[in-house]
């Protein structure tokens, strides 16, 4: 439980290894370092990174203290205000009032009556996709799933063709996400200090950040209201009537466009990859779409029938959460789980490592789709499971992904079977989410008819 007091009270448990091992782990191998955290079945561990007093928690009575119950006495921690450089004062950096506000405003284009007029769009453009591929070819699914999600973000929040732009913005993507991956002195070096790669970087960005006043200028211009994303932030009004400005649309959609295709297009690439090693299962899916929806197009209206695809869509974002930590940082001395905890500590939780914990997840390292019946979901502690986040900062699109994720899944299991076309194992890139570092590559089979 967290406290208010302030008083000096017991330090939580050091983590294990020297200060050489903590380092040279989280540079070089930091999901087995998570892993090895976990096992020590100690609540919250502290370790110290340089000049960062970090503690992670392993307790999801604790996590629920920092997201829910006390989440006014903490904010985002330091690395993901980092992230400010590239995607601006957005909902993912932004805090306090100003977070509110803005969340309040983006909220209603997430509705369920606007994720419903969405997926006419989210299953014609996967069904575009899959009518490009051919019976016997390898193919990257992760590259493939990458341009799709950014198309679908760009039609069905933006009203835009974008894959004109998809290089340019899968180029921004990939120097990003490098710049997070391990290298303490890159990741902590001021973008404005100028190195090669950070060059680099700035120009990418700037390159994505005209592409984005390009949409947003033609929008204003034109008065219109299309009914998507982006007129809705257009034409959003405060209690006072303030609109936003040109920076502050800047700033949201360039969260959403960069980060909001990323998560799903993983999401995918680790369910294919999964159930690629699963005939059976992918066997079951395509009956289960053929009994829901027949030849037509999936909609809103069949989600609640694709059961199967969604199980297997939640049991791939437990094995490989595509946002594998959430940080935050105390405002004020806290105390947590009877430790004491400073002003400006450092809080991770690891997604990585909850989503394996046997205590929650029986046969934790196996994929089992099935585990996920309402029964199961209902006996899970709040924050055992949280591939989205948790608490207020839960991400806003949540119900949008999870839709897109089985309406994409279902067009792919329709038309064809997949089987690997690599090695059983993926090599991972723990960045600012959880990518495979090599692709996903699989072959493809046709079905009948």
């Amino acid at each position: 439980m967290a406290s208010t007091s302030t008083r000096r009270g017991p330090r939580p448990p050091r983590a294990p290894g020297s200060f050489r091992e903590r380092l040279d782990a989280l540079r070089d191998d930091p999901l087995s370092y998570v892993d090895r955290l976990a096992a020590t079945g100690e609540p919250i561990l502290r370790l110290r990174i340089l000049n960062v007093h970090l503690y992670v928690l392993n307790d999801p009575a604790l996590i629920d203290e920092v997201l829910v119950k006390q989440h006014q006495r903490f904010t985002k921690d330091t690395y993901t205000r980092r992230l400010s450089e590239f995607l601006g004062n957005g909902l993912l950096t932004s805090q306090g009032s100003f977070w509110k506000r803005q969340r309040r405003l983006i909220q209603p284009a997430f509705h369920r009556k606007r994720i419903a007029g969405y997926t006419a769009e989210m299953s014609g453009l996967a069904e575009a996709m899959v009518a490009g591929w051919a019976d016997g070819e390898v193919r990257d699914v992760h590259s493939d799933l990458m341009a799709l999600t950014l198309e679908i973000v760009g039609r069905t929040l933006f009203g835009a063709d974008v894959t004109d732009r998809a290089a340019v913005v899968g180029e921004a993507i990939e120097l990003v996400m490098a710049r997070y991956a391990g290298d303490f002195v890159e990741m902590w070096t001021p973008l404005w200090v100028p190195t090669r790669k950070n060059r680099r970087i700035r120009a990418a960005v700037g390159r994505v950040d005209e592409a984005l006043h390009e949409i947003i200028g033609a929008r204003r211009r034109s008065g219109a209201d299309t009914g998507d994303l982006l007129s809705l932030l257009l034409h959003a009004q405060d209690e006072d009537g303030a609109r936003m400005n040109d920076r502050q649309l800047r700033d949201e959609c360039i969260t959403l466009f960069l980060a909001g295709h990323e998560t799903t297009a993983l999401n995918l690439s680790y369910t294919l990859f999964l159930l690629a090693q699963r005939p059976e299962i992918q066997d079951a899916l395509a009956a289960e779409v053929a009994e829901v929806v027949g030849e037509r197009s999936a909609g809103f209206d069949d989600l609640a029938g694709l059961r199967r695809c969604e199980q297997v869509i939640k049991e791939a974002m437990r094995l490989y959460p595509p946002a594998w930590s959430i940080g935050r940082e105390a405002l004020e001395p806290i105390e947590l789980g009877g430790y004491h905890l400073k002003k400006g500590a450092q809080v991770a939780l690891f997604m990585w490592s909850l989503h394996r914990d046997p205590r929650y997840f029986p046969e934790p390292e196996a994929f089992r789709p099935e585990r996920w019946t309402a029964e199961f979901e209902r006996a899970l502690p709040r924050h055992a499971y949280m591939p989205f986040g948790g608490g207020p900062r839960i991400c806003i699109g949540n119900a949008f992904a999870l839709a897109e994720a089985v309406l994409v899944l279902a067009a792919i299991v329709r038309r064809f079977r997949v089987e690997l076309a690599q090695a059983p194992t993926l090599a991972l890139t723990p960045s600012i989410t959880l990518r495979p570092r090599d692709g996903v590559r699989v072959r493809l089979t046709a079905r009948a008819g």
